[in-house]
């Protein structure tokens, strides 16, 4: 975790508090049902809440312990033994360390992914706020970089939002299936506790019960959480690509809110640089890099390693701490967006009426030219002026050829900007609904 891109309230998900905290809590309500069951004394079970659920625990006392015992549940226990007392030995009855360790880090989870599902929302809020804000203002699309046809700024915003719509789903199915509870005792057997000790934990904290969960919960759910978090990562790298794109000076259509007194450059005073979507990208490379590993983590040994935990330490804190502070960032950035439309209109011009040229030869193969021939026609037209040897429509229209299908007038209306944007409602509906 870098403090630079941490913001607190995810950062405090991680933190050794919260988890003690957590840790306490499992073992607090496992200790509640084995009462019920008579496995221990109800008295122990009401000192044990009645000592801890208010107790601060003494982290550096903790890993003080650790370093003597060399296990971190045991160093927990120990301590949580020197707050209750001698009702202490009452708790763990029947379980495993990986019962409060699984336990744990799918809660961590579960409520990083609540954070990042409110980030979600309030980027979606964002982008469908700019989305219509723009729903008409033209601008040019492009593929392999090179103007195609004219779109409008809004669908680029919608496309957006579509997109984390889709990453909202996934988060949710996501948040889900790691969203279980292992208190099944060494070998996940049951052998020394109850399964209505975990129903019960389960219920508690809100979790569903691991159907098999052999000592660990299985790292396939863990896995499939973390790649979610790349793609959402993927997505958010997708829209600071285009906003970097499109600050860049020879398009500059958009670009990042430039704040007063902010510097762009140590060298060159006249720098604006899109130094917030770099660093998106930047963000994003590392989120994606934490998959893998958790899917390397899928394949432990037997019924249980430990080779999974160290990566975990690492990668739950890093990869949510990270996605967290990414989406609040690219929130930002959508949320203050410069936009440019007369910038985008100048760009539209800048081919000479090049953009048009599909419409052209889709009106000469109507008017009876075959295809081949109406591509060849308009192609002949169109390269001089992508040479800035002309204006295409005057060019089409000295041509003899063009003219034997088509009159002045048939051709100017094919040069009608308007006539791109006429399903752009048909598509603000399918992706925002009626207003």
């Amino acid at each position: 975790m870098v403090p630079r891109y941490s913001r607190p309230e995810m950062v405090a998900i991680w933190s050794p508090e919260t988890k003690f905290r957590i840790w306490f809590e499992i073992e607090a309500h496992a200790t509640d049902k084995l009462a019920e069951l008579g496995v221990v004394p109800r008295e122990a079970a009401a000192k044990i809440w009645e000592k801890g659920r208010d107790a601060t625990f003494d982290v550096e006392r903790i890993d003080a312990i650790e370093r003597e015992v060399k296990h971190d549940v045991i160093a927990f226990l120990t301590h949580l033994s020197e707050i209750v007392g001698p009702e202490a030995r009452f708790v763990h009855q029947g379980m495993t360390s990986s019962d409060v360790l699984d336990t744990t880090f799918n809660i961590q989870l579960m409520r990083a992914s609540d954070l990042m599902l409110a980030d979600i929302d309030a980027l979606l809020a964002a982008l469908k706020r700019r989305a219509f804000e723009h729903k008409m203002t033209p601008t040019i699309g492009r593929s392999h970089g090179i103007h195609a046809e004219p779109v409008t700024f809004g669908l680029k915003l919608a496309q957006a939002y579509a997109e984390f719509s889709r990453n909202r789903e996934r988060l949710v199915l996501a948040r889900k299936e790691i969203a279980t509870c292992a208190i099944s005792g060494a070998v996940g057997t049951f052998a020394n506790i109850d399964p209505a000790v975990e129903a019960y934990v389960a219920e508690k904290l809100g979790l569903a019960v691991e159907p098999v969960s052999t000592q660990v919960i299985p790292r396939d759910r863990h896995a499939m959480f973390f790649a979610t978090l790349g793609v959402i990562a993927s997505s958010i790298e997708r829209l600071a690509i285009e906003i970097r794109h499109l600050q860049r000076t020879e398009v500059l259509e958009a670009e990042e809110f430039f704040s007063e007194g902010q510097k762009g450059s140590s060298a060159m005073p006249h720098k604006r640089n899109p130094v917030l979507t770099e660093n998106l990208t930047g963000l994003a490379r590392m989120v994606r890099s934490f998959a893998l590993p958790a899917m390397e983590n899928v394949a432990l040994w037997h019924e249980r390693d430990i080779s999974h935990s160290s990566v975990e330490r690492m990668i739950g804190p890093d990869a949510t701490i990270t996605l967290d502070f990414a989406l609040a960032r690219l929130t930002s950035v959508i949320d203050k967006l410069l936009i440019y439309p007369a910038r985008m209109q100048k760009n539209l011009d800048a081919l000479g009426g090049l953009i048009h040229s599909q419409r052209v030869m889709l009106a000469l193969t109507q008017k009876g030219a075959s295809r081949e021939e109406a591509y060849s026609l308009v192609q002949r037209n169109a390269m001089p002026v992508w040479r800035g040897e002309g204006d295409f429509l005057t060019l089409l229209k000295a041509d003899a050829d063009v003219r034997k299908y088509m009159s002045e007038a048939e051709l100017e209306d094919k040069f009608d900007l308007g006539y791109h944007f006429k399903a752009v409602d048909a598509i603000f509906e399918r992706v925002f609904g009626q207003a």
